[in-house]
C-alpha cells in the first residue's frame, strides 16, 4: 500500500518587496552589460565558443574569453520564456513559474549526514537522498525536491543516482540534473524522458530540472556548460547559479558581488538562447561573505540581496531561484539555526522568487540532520500563516457574542467558542509533554516526527516497467563512466 501525497502549499507573492527602484535595477543591468562587453567571461568549451562566434560575439580562442555586446544579450534573452512549468509525477504537483507563487525547495549538495539511528556524522549516500525525498513527499510546503546530499557511494555517476533516488521516491518535481561529465548528461535526459513518457512531454512539463553553477569570478565550468547545452536541447529547465563570495571571489560590496554573479548567469543564459531559442532557463545568485578574520564562508550575510536578486531576474524577463531561505551556517541545531530560519522564512513572501526556501541543511549546506527538515518546515508554515493572505470577514468580529457575554464574564460556555476554538493550527512541535508531564524538547519531537514519516509514508511507486528502464539506464551510464579518463 502507498500513502496519499498531500497537495502542495505555497506562498503568495502579493506582498513582494522591491528593495531597488526600477531605475536602480536598470543601473545594475547596465553594469552587467558593461562587464560582458568590456571584460568578458571565460568559456572553456569549444562548443560554446563556436556558438558565440557564429552569432557575432567577440571570441578569443586562445584565452577562451567571450565578450558579448549588449544588443546580442538583449536579442538572445528576448527568446527566454518568462514562465514555464516544472512537472510533477501528477499534474497536481506541477509548479508554474510565473511570478505569482513562491514554491519551497529543499537545500542541496551536502556531503555529511547525522545518521538517523546512531546520531553520528558520516558521509552521505544514495539511500539518504531517497529517504529525504520520501519524507519531503509527505510535507505539503515542499514543492520541489533538490537532492539534499550527494551519493558518494556511486563515484562518477553520483549525479545520475541522485536523480534516480529523487524520481523514485517522490511524486514532486525533482532537481535531477546537475554538472556531470558531458558524456553522462544524455543519460539524465533519458531518465527524464522515461518518467515523463515522451520527449514531447519533457518539453511540456519535465519531471526534472537542472542546476549549473558558474565559477566566480566571471567564468564557466567546462562540464557544467556542456551539460547545460545538453539539457537545453531536450527542453529540460535549467537554472544558472552564481555563488559569489564578497572579499574573495567578488568585490567586498553587495552590489559588486551581485553584478559579478549576474554577468556569469546572464552570459550562460545568452549562450543557451543562442543555441536553443526558447529553452527554459531561470536565474539564481547567492551572495555570501568571506569572514574578515578567519576567511571562512558565511552564507547568511545580513544584506537584502535575496530580494534584489529576484528583482533582477524578473527585470531580465526570467523566473528566479533565490529569495528567502532557512538553511543556515550553524553547525548544529540551536539559537543560530533558529534565528536564521526565522528571519529567512519571513523573507520568502517578501522576496517573491518563484523557487526559494532551501530547507533542511546546516553548516553552510554541508550537514544534514534529518530532524532539521521538520523544524524548517514548521517555521515556514508559521511564516505562511503570519504573512499569508488574510481573509477579512466582518462576521468574525462576533459582536453578537460579545454583547451576549457582556463585561466581567467569559466565553467558555458559548456555542461560538465550541465552533471556532479548533480553527487554529497548533504546532505539533511545541507544548508536547511526556507521560510524566515533562516538557519535550521540540528537537526531539521533530526527530520522532521524521522517524514516523519515514516509517509510515510510502509514495506511489513508478510503474514496474519504468523502474526497470531506469535501472537499465543507470547500468549503461556506469559502463560509460568507466571509459572516462
Amino acid at each position: 500500500m502507498y500513502s496519499e501525497t498531500p497537495d502542495i502549499q505555497y506562498f503568495d507573492t502579493k506582498r513582494r518587496m522591491d528593495v531597488l527602484t526600477p531605475e536602480q535595477i536598470k543601473t545594475v543591468q547596465y553594469g552587467t552589460l558593461q562587464l560582458l562587453e568590456e571584460v568578458g567571461v571565460h568559456f572553456p568549451s569549444s562548443r560554446a565558443l563556436k556558438i558565440f562566434a557564429d552569432h557575432g560575439a567577440d571570441v578569443d580562442m586562445t584565452t577562451e574569453i567571450v565578450r558579448i555586446p549588449p544588443d546580442l544579450v538583449h536579442k538572445a534573452l528576448s527568446t527566454a520564456p518568462r514562465s514555464f512549468v516544472l512537472g510533477g509525477r501528477e499534474e497536481r504537483f506541477d509548479l508554474t513559474l510565473d511570478g505569482r507563487s513562491s514554491y519551497l525547495c529543499t537545500d542541496g549538495c551536502g556531503v555529511h549526514v547525522v545518521d538517523l539511528e546512531t546520531r553520528k556524522q558520516r558521509s552521505s549516500c544514495k539511500a539518504d537522498i531517497a529517504q529525504m525525498a520520501k519524507v519531503s513527499d509527505a510535507l505539503p510546503l515542499i514543492g520541489f525536491f533538490w537532492p539534499m546530499v550527494s551519493a558518494q557511494d556511486h563515484g562518477r555517476t553520483a549525479p545520475l543516482h541522485e536523480c534516480h533516488a529523487g524520481l523514485t521516491s517522490t511524486l514532486k518535481h525533482v532537481r535531477g540534473g546537475t554538472t556531470t561529465y558531458g558524456q553522462l548528461a544524455p543519460y539524465i535526459v533519458e531518465m527524464a524522458t522515461v518518467v515523463a513518457g515522451s520527449k514531447e512531454e519533457v518539453r511540456k512539463r519535465s519531471p526534472i530540472c537542472a542546476n549549473i553553477c558558474t565559477i566566480a569570478p566571471l567564468s564557466q565550468d567546462k562540464h557544467g556548460i556542456e551539460c547545460g547545452l545538453t539539457y537545453a536541447e531536450a527542453g529540460i529547465p535549467t537554472s544558472y547559479m552564481a555563488m559569489t563570495t564578497m572579499g574573495s571571489t567578488a568585490p567586498a560590496t553587495p552590489l559588486g558581488a551581485l553584478v559579478t554573479g549576474d554577468a556569469e548567469v546572464i552570459s550562460a543564459m545568452v549562450l543557451i538562447q543562442l543555441a536553443f531559442p526558447g529553452a527554459p532557463v531561470f536565474h539564481s545568485i547567492l551572495v555570501s561573505l568571506m569572514h574578515p578574520r578567519t576567511g571562512s564562508y558565511i552564507s547568511d550575510a545580513t544584506t537584502p540581496m535575496v530580494a534584489i536578486t529576484a528583482q533582477l531576474a524578473h527585470a531580465w524577463g526570467v523566473p528566479s531561484l533565490t529569495g528567502g531561505g532557512v538553511s543556515t551556517d550553524a553547525p548544529d541545531i540551536g539559537w543560530q539555526s533558529g534565528a536564521a530560519a526565522g528571519f529567512g522564512s519571513a523573507m520568502i513572501p517578501l522576496a517573491g522568487s518563484e523557487v526559494c526556501g532551501y530547507l533542511g541543511m546546516l553548516d553552510g549546506s554541508m550537514i544534514l540532520r534529518p530532524e532539521q527538515l521538520i523544524l524548517d518546515h514548521e517555521i515556514c508554515h508559521h511564516a505562511l500563516e503570519v504573512l499569508g493572505e488574510f481573509t477579512f470577514d466582518e462576521a468574525d468580529m462576533s459582536l453578537d457574542v460579545i454583547r451576549a457575554v457582556g463585561p466581567s464574564s467569559h466565553f467558555l460556555k458559548q456555542k461560538h467558542t465550541r465552533q471556532h476554538i479548533r480553527d487554529f493550527r497548533l504546532s505539533r512541535l511545541t507544548g508536547q509533554k511526556d507521560d510524566q508531564g515533562n516538557n519535550l524538547d521540540p528537537r526531539d519531537v521533530a526527530l520522532e516526527e521524521f522517524k514516523r514519516l519515514d516509517r509510515t509514508h510510502q509514495p506511489q511507486p513508478l510503474p514496474d516497467e519504468v523502474l526497470a528502464e531506469l535501472d537499465r539506464i543507470l547500468q549503461a551510464a556506469d559502463r560509460e563512466a568507466e571509459k572516462i579518463e
